[in-house]
């Protein structure tokens, strides 16, 4: 290519632009419940908190946003409470059901 090295812009893939999507978010969500990790839950409910505007989530729900961001981000130990509030802000709820 006459010495001249060709440069990738390629940036790594990140998902949340498709969560964005209300039933794609609840269907998101409860593939996290269903696996039954914490921290994928957490992680899960980040990326779609990510999708639909963490600032305003954080206001909502009266957390700071570093706060918020580093309770949803799986590595994070968010209180159930916490979890609880973001599932209704984000206008998911918890529905329990009997195991298979």
């Amino acid at each position: 290519m006459g010495g001249r090295e060709l440069r990738s812009k390629a940036r790594p893939y990140d998902g949340v632009a498709f969560i964005g999507v209300e039933k794609a978010a609840e269907t998101y969500v409860a593939a996290a419940f269903e696996h039954g990790e914490p921290r994928q839950i957490a992680r899960a409910l980040g990326d779609v908190a990510r999708a639909r505007n963490m600032s305003a989530l954080a206001k909502d729900i009266g957390m700071s946003r570093p706060a918020l961001y580093r309770a949803l981000s799986g590595e994070g130990k968010p209180e159930f409470a916490t979890i609880m509030k973001v599932m209704k802000a984000l206008g998911l709820k918890l529905t329990p059901s009997a195991a298979a």
